[in-house]
């Protein structure tokens, strides 16, 4: 599978990551039996990019994740975490945690402290069982933001400084501090959470042109908006950033769905090719459970998509004038 550089530096991800959030329990249980399949299913069909996070099922997904990276050649491995939540022990009692469907053993505490970051690159090595992290992201920094750029930031370049890790950047839904963040530090790259997608335009106007004045790469998550453009027609009850959609995006979803068909094509691998269209776009990160999903997303992900389709998207007026759509050569 083609890989990309990230920004300046020497990393390089495969245009289709492994995202981990299922792999920590996101919507349902999950065994440790399925998970090492998925993970093995994604490693034999050329993905060499995994993403995790300490709030994946509260150490789960690292885990998870170390698992299959101790048993592959290293350098052949592309490995993201996260910083900012600090996992605690404490006494489950029965309960469950509140976002994922794994036992609370552990409470997530704020933290984007020098000290913080440091604490939870520690913890991560030690879950993962691996000996460096390729690309650290400040994780879900929007309601503390003004932290995660005073301290937060100077701890990811002082751990790039030492080798630590090989890349730094953050991971938000919000393309305005992430703008910030690219404009006021000396990140490598971000990672967009469903904010350039077929059904949301909203980094074209000022992220994605700071990203490539800047050489900075950006990871593209949540592609499918959670899961409205996850089927070639919008299931009943689909969700649009992990709340039910409303009914006109719903219907946009539809007119998409369309266009797709008319030539021979379908809304997820619409929704795969597109933000990889535009050349600040590194690569994808798609989360997946099972080997199935795995396989169901490398037909999708490696499917031709005619131009014409394009063309029509911006005829309905369904397809920003601004996005890119030529495939790279």
């Amino acid at each position: 599978m083609r890989q990309n550089r990230l920004g300046k530096t020497d990393v390089h991800v495969t245009e289709l990551g492994f995202g981990g959030g299922p792999l920590g329990g996101l919507f349902a249980p999950l065994d440790d039996g399925t998970a090492a399949s998925a993970l093995e299913a994604a490693w034999d069909s050329g993905i060499r990019y995994f993403d995790t996070s300490p709030h994946y099922g509260i150490g789960h997904s690292e885990r998870r994740t170390g698992t299959l990276v101790r048993g592959r050649p290293r350098d052949e491995v592309t490995l993201s975490t996260k910083v900012g939540r600090l996992l605690v022990p404490q006494d489950p009692a029965g309960r469950m945690d509140e976002s994922f469907a794994v036992p609370a053993t552990h409470r997530r505490v704020w933290d984007f402290t020098r000290d913080g970051v440091l604490r939870s690159v520690e913890d991560s090595l030690e879950r993962m069982g691996v000996d460096r992290i390729d690309v650290l992201f400040l994780h879900d920094a929007e309601q503390h933001f003004e932290d995660a750029l005073r301290d937060g930031y100077p701890a990811l370049a002082e751990l790039r400084a030492q080798g630590v890790v090989g890349a730094i950047g953050a991971g938000m839904y919000h393309p305005g501090k992430l703008t910030r963040l690219v404009e006021e530090s000396d990140v490598d790259v971000v990672m967009l959470s469903g904010r350039y997608t077929l059904l949301d335009h909203s980094a074209l106007d000022e992220l994605l042109p700071a990203c490539t004045d800047r050489g900075i790469s950006v990871i593209a998550a949540s592609v499918f908006n959670s899961g409205l453009l996850a089927t070639a027609r919008p299931l009943d009850g689909a969700t649009f950033d992990y709340a039910p959609a409303a009914p006109r995006l719903v219907e946009r979803a539809h007119r998409i769905a369309d266009a797709c068909e008319a030539h021979g094509t379908t809304l997820p691998e619409l929704a795969m090719a597109f933000p990889l269209r535009h050349p600040a776009v590194a690569g994808i990160v798609v989360g997946m459970r099972t080997a199935d999903e795995v396989h169901s997303n490398m037909a999708a992900f490696g499917a031709d998509i005619p131009a014409q389709v394009w063309d029509d998207l911006r005829d309905e007026g369904l397809l920003d004038e601004r996005a890119p759509v030529e495939a790279r050569p």
